[in-house]
């Protein structure tokens, strides 16, 4: 162990956790910190979330880019949902359907998010709670949004099913991408009732939304934000992550964090400030920062934008200020959820965290060296767009709101450690686990 880590936690195993008591740890989560989930919204949506029928080509389910094998997400920088054979890593362009391009943003990991302090979703925070509004959002659909949503985490399932590049597949090749292509996505005949349909259509589902919802063991149709809501259900109840050794601790078992952990959370909390964006029980302010994580692939722009880069919040709020900033994301089981960044431009945690410590000098020493992207084939080549053009890279270096502050080997020993004391291996795997079939008999992602 390096002398000034070594020092630091025999001061700590000395005197107990007493030099830790004066820091400004969270309060330990509690049930009423969750949503409510019934088991038998949870079973649906358990079968909905792994079921390839909600995809326009019915071969595609949320837990291809989402899978607990994975940390809840895909292993890659860059997912590939459409035109993709494979899972995770091992996944590969399908030859006889490649994809146009790669998705733009890392696939996040599902940990806690039905925690209700959670009120805006995905890395630019696109789907908002406001409750100004009458479905109860911000989202993209503006006041086309339909009601029935449960929750954010409900509504965020929107937009992949209705994605060319995630789920819907392209114009010529199923109803659903054409009900999108022609911005038909609401109503009947849009592609959320399509969807609806081929599920309520298919045996078995009905009975298990029968049993979920009591107004439709009444007679009510299933709707499209039934589905959501069901698969919002499982997430949250299949992912709830409190039950690391650092919640443990929280709850006053002071020997439940190692002395190199101790150690790291005192730099966490301390004189490292790390805690000042990764705050609260889950270790995130909910906010969004411009951090200069290198972009690679296609960006996040319109079809009518010609520029290839990524300007994060900024295409939410139209603020110039919040160019380049992304959502701070939870470490709950960070040292399962590889790789790093909201582009996953770093294989390796504790590359990330030097790098993200150093952000500017990082960016410019950036080569995507171990970047971790699916199997390429010529067709793709092209699609990506590393961030070297000369004024986009400066324009990204001059958003970054932290001073470079490189860490020594020493503090990113204990600082590995104290991220390793999130871990809550339980909620890694889940309860229910990954189902043996789905009533449609598609086959799944293993």
């Amino acid at each position: 162990m390096p002398r000034r880590l070594l020092a630091l936690a025999l001061l700590l195993a000395a005197n107990g956790a007493s030099a830790a008591d004066d820091l400004p740890l969270p309060a330990p989560l509690r049930d009423a910190d969750f949503m409510a989930v019934s088991a038998a919204e949870a079973k649906l949506g358990h079968l909905l979330f792994y079921d390839p029928i909600l995809s326009g080509n019915r071969n595609i389910a949320c837990a291809t880019c989402h899978h607990p094998t994975l940390g809840t997400s895909d292993g890659l920088a860059l997912g590939m949902g459409e035109g993709g054979l494979g899972l995770g890593p091992a996944r590969v362009v399908d030859p006889a359907n490649p994809p146009e391009e790669f998705i733009p943003r890392n696939a996040p990991a599902l940990f806690n998010l039905g925690a209700h302090e959670i009120t805006a979703l995905f890395h630019d925070g696109r789907i908002e709670k406001d409750p100004s509004r009458p479905h109860g959002f911000r989202t993209p659909m503006g006041a086309d949004m339909e009601t029935g949503f449960s929750g954010v985490l409900s509504a965020q399932t929107m937009f992949p099913v209705l994605s060319p590049s995630e789920m819907a597949g392209h114009v010529h090749e199923n109803d659903i991408a054409k009900a999108v292509r022609s911005g038909r996505i609401t109503g009947p005949g849009g592609a959320w009732d399509l969807i609806a349909r081929r599920v309520a259509e298919t045996k078995g589902y009905p009975a298990l939304f029968a049993a979920a919802y009591p107004d439709i063991r009444q007679g009510r149709a299933i709707h499209f934000t039934d589905i959501s809501n069901a698969i919002a259900g499982f997430m949250a109840a299949e992912w709830r992550a409190d039950n690391a050794p650092f919640d443990a601790y929280l709850r006053g078992d002071k020997t439940a964090l190692s002395a190199e952990a101790l150690a790291g959370m005192q730099l966490f909390y301390g004189e490292l400030g790390c805690a000042s964006c990764h705050s609260g029980a889950l270790l995130t302010d909910h906010s969004f920062h411009a951090m200069g994580v290198p972009q690679l692939g296609p960006g996040k722009h319109a079809d009518f934008e010609n520029h290839r880069r990524d300007l994060g919040r900024m295409r939410v709020t139209g603020q110039a200020s919040d160019a380049y900033a992304f959502r701070t994301p939870s470490l709950r089981n960070v040292t399962a959820t590889a790789p790093y960044g909201h582009t996953g431009a770093y294989a390796e945690l504790r590359s990330f965290l030097q790098a993200h410590s150093a952000p500017r000098a990082a960016l410019q020493a950036f080569t995507g060296d171990g970047v971790k992207l699916a199997a390429l084939t010529d067709h793709l080549e092209d699609a990506l767009y590393p961030l070297t053009i000369k004024e986009d890279r400066a324009a990204l270096l001059a958003a970054i709101e932290v001073e470079d502050r490189p860490l020594s080997e020493s503090d990113l020993t204990a600082l590995m450690a104290f991220l390793e004391s999130l871990t809550d291996s339980g909620a890694i795997t889940g309860t229910l686990g990954i189902p043996v079939a789905v009533p449609s008999g598609l086959p799944l992602d293993k």
